[in-house]
């Protein structure tokens, strides 16, 4: 159940947003083994004028914050960056070095789910240890 948040140039085209947006969830459906229909995804645009890159990034820098249940390994994660910078390169063409990626993981018990209860106490369809 991660949440998506993807800040991206604004002015892009509703086909390259589309774009973005699957290869990302293709990424945490590969990479988390997340089920294909749990899509939880919000894209920002942002003007030139309301945002600051560094430098050494292009105009196409694109920031994704992906809010996760704790205890993904490692592994996984390094498989979920690789992942998602790959669907975005071959999907919309953005270069590795301009996707930054920042992970948060919360416990299950912080996460209110169907209808009020702690994910902890729920069963949530899919393992979170992998």
């Amino acid at each position: 159940m991660p949440i998506v948040k993807i800040e991206l140039p604004a002015g892009k085209t509703a086909e390259y947003k589309k774009a973005v947006l699957d290869g990302i969830h293709q990424a945490l459906v590969e990479a988390f083994n997340i089920p294909d229909y749990d899509r939880n995804q919000r894209i920002y645009e942002v003007t030139p004028a309301n945002r600051e890159i560094p430098s050494d990034k292009t105009a196409d820098n694109i920031l994704i914050e992906i809010t996760a249940f704790q205890g993904r390994s490692i592994a996984a994660k390094r498989n979920l960056y690789k992942h998602i910078v790959d669907e975005l390169a071959s999907r919309v063409g953005i270069k590795g070095d301009d996707v930054t990626i920042v992970l948060h993981e919360v416990p299950l018990e912080n996460w209110g789910v169907r209808g009020g209860k702690p994910a902890s106490e729920v069963d949530i369809g899919f393992k979170v240890k992998v």
